[in-house]
């Protein structure tokens, strides 16, 4: 598509630093894989073993194509603009004035609604990483220093995070990303003990089917725990052959297929183990007063930790090349872009700081970026770029239905995770502390309405226990 009209879009890229193919993929592998994967044996109770296996992989396709589709309309945008790269808004906003009269109408604020749920879903991210970290590294020293307020470790590590994040390039963030996937592989490995050892008869398990009644709560998990659609997006803009990001042998598929191979063996193997004890997040039905599961989720924590710059240059780059430096001649850009990126941080930690238990909220951010960003806005896109006459929906308008169908299902999970983050707000906010409770002891069972692993994170990092002072304090993810 990126020939037509004999302007290519990729031939008139300029970027400074770009990412290598290996780069690439190791920024994609460490921008999907985090503390979502922690609340899949979870989503395989919900589904039952082979049930979960196909939705997972259906799902990830799904979303995969998503991308795929989405990137491949902004270079078509980029070819019909005859600009070497347009943004996901910039794209919006084209595409858009390109469809019917009641899309041309809104062009432009789409552009703006698209920046406005990228940033949060991003900064939202952020705020969830320097929580996660937070809470665990005060697990270990709870345990074997001394007890302290969750809020402490919080400002520490943010004050920590400044350096990494005056990084300004992703290339060079490539071997933060490198030590961070080895970390927490390395990481899962050794939880992987846990859920070896005392494996009941599998046939104590839902092989095929879990409680059909809980099926929905599964997408909530699994399709959050695939997709981080502004990095992907990021890492893509970045390369030096972004040609090879897409396609069957495409970077994208390659990273997706490790990280789907990974995530159905924790979580069978999570559930397995734990059967309907499971709680909301594994590392809950872990002992958390032995060294190799301290030191397992010392490994997650640090591999988070160094993900924080990843996770944060979407924002930074929105706020900088989308408006503040969109014309690329501010004066001093560099020292302003560092004092922007200094306050960020600043702003994630005071906002985990001042509200920590956040959970709800952020999770009902997720079910509405996760929806528009990966699949509604995508296929909107494609039907508005193809609408003019002088184009097709190929044979039998097939990207009409397929895009038809991918609104609906998008709408279907906005609809869902934001009815579930609703329950939980009230849930969490309104005085019902009994789930937290049962979190807390790491008794949860598979009753909970939590719709990804957001809010059973915040919540956990939250709990207080009622166990000696000598012991954990807290209980985390």
């Amino acid at each position: 598509m990126a020939d037509k009209g004999g302007y290519n879009p990729y031939e008139n890229r300029n970027v400074a630093k770009p990412l290598s193919d290996i780069g690439a993929f190791f920024s994609l592998l460490k921008s999907v894989v985090g503390t979502g994967v922690l609340s899949l044996p979870l989503a395989f109770y919900y589904a039952g073993i082979i049930n979960g296996i196909v939705l997972l992989i259906l799902a990830s396709i799904m979303l995969v194509h998503g991308i795929q589709m989405l990137i491949i309309c902004m270079v078509e945008c980029s070819r019909r603009m005859q600009v070497g790269y347009a943004t996901y808004p910039q794209a919006m906003e084209y595409s858009f004035g390109q469809g019917p009269k009641c899309f041309r109408y809104c062009s432009k604020a789409g552009g703006y609604f698209c920046d406005g749920v990228l940033g949060a879903s991003q900064f939202g991210v952020c705020v969830v990483y320097i929580l996660f970290v937070a809470a665990n590294i005060k697990q270990v020293f709870d345990f074997h220093v001394v007890v302290a307020d969750l809020r402490i470790y919080i400002a520490v590590i943010g004050l920590l995070l400044i350096g990494p994040f005056l990084i300004r390039r992703l290339k060079y963030l490539v071997p933060f990303n490198i030590v961070a996937t080895i970390l927490i592989y390395t990481g899962f490995l050794m939880m992987m003990y846990y859920l070896f050892v005392g494996l009941p008869p599998i046939s104590e398990r839902n092989i095929v089917f879990g409680p059909i009644e809980k099926l929905p709560l599964f997408f909530g998990i699994a399709l959050f725990s695939v997709t981080s659609v502004g990095v992907m997006l990021a890492v893509e803009s970045q390369m030096v052959h972004p040609q090879h990001y897409l396609g069957w042998f495409g970077v994208i598929v390659w990273a997706i297929v490790i990280v789907l191979f990974s995530y159905i063996f924790f979580g069978i193997m999570g559930y397995w183990r734990y059967g309907d004890q499971v709680a909301d997040s594994i590392s809950l039905n872990i002992p958390t007063n032995e060294v190799l599961a301290q030191v397992s989720k010392t490994f997650i924590a640090i591999a988070i930790f160094l993900s924080y710059p990843l996770a944060g240059y979407v924002v930074i780059d929105i706020i900088m090349n989308h408006y503040w430096n969109k014309s690329g001649e501010l004066k001093h850009a560099v020292l302003k872009e560092n004092v922007l990126r200094v306050a960020l941080v600043l702003l994630t930690t005071t906002t985990g700081i001042i509200a920590p238990n956040l959970g709800p909220l952020l999770s009902l951010v997720g079910a509405l970026t996760i929806s528009l960003l990966n699949l509604v806005f995508p296929a909107l896109i494609e039907i508005c770029l193809f609408y003019p006459p002088e184009y097709n929906y190929g044979k039998l308008k097939w990207k009409l239905v397929k895009d038809i169908f991918y609104v609906i299902i998008g709408l279907v999970i906005l609809v869902q995770g934001t009815i579930f983050s609703i329950m939980n707000m009230v849930k969490e906010w309104g005085g019902g502390h009994e789930a937290t409770n049962s979190a807390t002891d790491g008794t949860t069972t598979g009753d909970t309405t939590t719709t990804g692993n957001i809010t059973t994170l915040l919540t956990t990092a939250m709990a207080v226990t009622n166990e000696p002072t000598q012991a954990p304090a807290f209980r985390f993810l």
